[in-house]
């Protein structure tokens, strides 16, 4: 070993420079829980293994090349770390491969992109000057020695050791983590995680190919058990009328009903749920896809894939969909959304969802002066869709997609109808006035409905489609709240609006735990439509016997007495933890919820329905 050291010295500066600032960088980037010694030593040594093994290959290559293929590794490695960081600081989520696809929406994602690029980055890369400054001095001491199988036999074997543990340790893999991808990274190590994800995009890209009409037996029996009917007094208590989803862009629930300086965050929001039904333990259930993934949660009542984004990769599926659902009962179908329509493929999504009409970037009068951020500001937005939605034919549905309130809330000062927060987050200061501003915008919708005549005849649902202040700005938001967000705290962020205004129905608070796969059965019911053949994981928001349960894309589940999470449970009422035991009936109903779907997806199971 002495001798192999004094031989590689380079090899292994490099090889050290970068295991040590994967894990410190790992450590204080992602959501690690580590509760014993032998966690923190499985996660300190797991970025070794394929270290070694990666490093270990370019012994065999002669001096020359030997320097530049280390450098370039650790180059390569250093920035797969990096971009996962930037990454991680607003989506609290590492890049799967999935994800890659987005590859031509990156100039959409600009704004976000640079954003979440701070200037100590640069220390990121230490290790990369370093290194050149090494090469480039030349110094004798770092040695480097091209080496043969036959010289440096028991090294191979060592490395293949390693490899053989980190490929096992893909099959040893609780369930439960495949969906938590925090947990995947404290286990694996986050490049050991892109074998893991290589291994799991082979598989799923395969199912298509070997499902077979059986394959929904188990789902069916799995759905079966946890169906419940909805309410017969509701049904039918919308027929015939209209209806306008509106998404309401990284709107959470803790600003509804809330101030800022004396100044109410949602004032027309908060004046509208006293004539609506408002559900206030309503989670958001995305995955990697945001706000398409709501689009789908809403539309299909199945849950997102925890890998990528359902619209990017399965696109072109057979769905058993809303849209499609409303046109086949007399409505006209529309979208709106001003944005370029192949933004996460929704071009070719919608068609498949049953959409009849589409309305984006091409049809709305977009200039400098009505934009802001992302694309057009939702005033403007919601202005311009009017003037389509008057003229469509009744009854409708109409799906509304806002832009204004997307990180980083940029919006100028003469549109800002609250002052800032004051707090060390620029995040968490803009965040309040674009949520104001998107509040105006729903003013000015339901003005824009009554003007028209439509507001007596039209269902308007209002729902949050994803967080909107990321966990790395969770101690500034902190100062808002009032106290410490922890684990259990940082749960009931994850809860997002949801209002169903009814005409001629009085409102009505409703406390009972759900999420927005839960929205498709609700709109059906009251729409007078029967359930019928639809395959279907929510249940109906109004049903008597509904269970309190709501499963996230990462597999944290919460219901009315347990929340589980990151591998810990907790007591609903109190946040007090409790044994991880009294958490596992609902940990394994929301993995196979997940599982189910996924499988539904993967296998494009809805073209063997009739």
């Amino acid at each position: 070993m002495e001798n192999f050291i004094n031989h590689h010295r380079f090899m292994l500066l490099c090889l050290v420079l970068l295991w040590m600032k994967t894990f410190i960088v790992s450590l204080i980037t992602f959501d690690i829980n580590i509760n014993q010694y032998i966690e923190a030593l499985v996660f300190f040594v797991n970025p070794l293994f394929i270290l070694l093994i990666v490093y270990s290959i370019g012994l065999m290559l002669k001096p020359k090349l030997q320097v530049l293929y280390f450098l370039t590794v650790s180059t390569l490695l250093t920035v797969v770390l990096y971009s996962n960081v930037v990454y991680y600081r607003e989506f609290s989520d590492v890049i799967t491969l999935p994800m890659l696809l987005m590859g031509g929406n990156m100039g959409d994602l600009s704004t976000s992109i640079f954003a979440l690029i701070h200037w100590s980055d640069f220390l990121y890369f230490i290790d990369i000057v370093l290194i050149s400054l090494v090469l480039i001095k030349k110094f004798s001491w770092f040695t480097v020695n091209q080496t043969t199988f036959g010289k440096s036999k028991p090294i191979f074997i060592t490395v293949m050791v390693f490899f053989t543990i980190a490929i096992s340790q893909v099959s040893f893999l609780d369930k439960s983590y495949t969906f938590n991808r925090n947990q995947l990274i404290q286990t694996l190590g986050i490049y050991n995680f892109y074998l893991y994800d290589a291994f799991v995009h082979t598989q799923t890209s395969t199912q298509t190919v070997f499902a077979e009409e059986d394959d929904w037996s188990s789902i069916e029996k799995h759905l079966e058990t946890h169906r419940v009917d909805p309410n017969p007094d509701m049904f039918g208590a919308a027929e015939d009328m209209n209806v306008i989803i509106v998404s309401l862009e990284s709107v959470e629930s803790f600003v509804i009903e809330e101030s800022i300086n004396g100044e109410e965050i949602t004032p027309f929001i908060n004046e509208l749920i006293e004539d609506s039904f408002y559900f206030e333990n309503f989670y958001y259930q995305t995955g990697q896809g945001k706000t398409s993934d709501a689009e789908f949660l809403i539309n299909t009542s199945l849950y997102p894939l925890g890998r990528g984004a359902v619209f990017l990769t399965h696109a072109e599926n057979e769905w058993n969909a809303l849209p499609k659902t409303l046109v086949n009962h007399g409505y006209t179908t529309a979208n709106f959304h001003a944005n370029d329509l192949t933004f996460y493929n929704r071009n070719v999504m919608y068609d498949s969802l049953g959409y009849t009409d589409t309305y984006s970037f091409s049809d709305y009068k977009i200039s400098m002066m009505n934009s802001v951020g992302w694309g057009m500001k939702d005033i403007d937005f919601v202005e311009q869709s009017m003037d389509f939605i008057k003229e469509i034919p009744e009854p409708f549905y109409g799906k509304m997609l806002t832009l204004t309130n997307h990180f980083p809330y940029h919006l100028e000062e003469e549109d800002q109808l609250i002052e800032p927060f004051d707090s060390e987050s620029n995040v968490v200061n803009q965040y309040f006035p674009t949520v104001r501003y998107t509040d105006e915008a729903m003013r000015i919708l339901v003005e824009r409905l009554k003007e028209d005549g439509l507001y007596e005849n039209t269902v308007l649902v209002m729902y949050g489609d994803h967080y909107g202040i990321a966990n790395s700005h969770y101690e500034e938001l902190s100062t808002f709240l009032g106290k410490k967000i922890d684990i259990f705290e940082s749960m009931k962020l994850e809860r997002v609006p949801l209002l169903i205004h009814i005409p001629g129905m009085e409102g009505e608070r409703i406390d009972s735990v759900s999420g927005q796969v839960d929205v498709m059965p609700t709109l059906l019911n009251l729409l007078g439509i029967p359930e019928g053949d639809h395959i279907m994981f929510g249940n109906d928001l109004f049903a008597e016997d509904r269970d309190d349960f709501a499963v996230l894309r990462n597999g944290s589940v919460i219901t009315d007495d347990l929340i589980y999470t990151n591998d810990m449970c907790f007591n609903t009422a109190t946040g007090e933890q409790i044994s991880l035991d009294s958490c596992e009936d609902i940990q394994e109903k929301g993995a196979m919820e997940l599982f189910y779907s996924d499988k539904i997806i993967y296998g494009d199971l809805f073209r063997f329905l009739d």
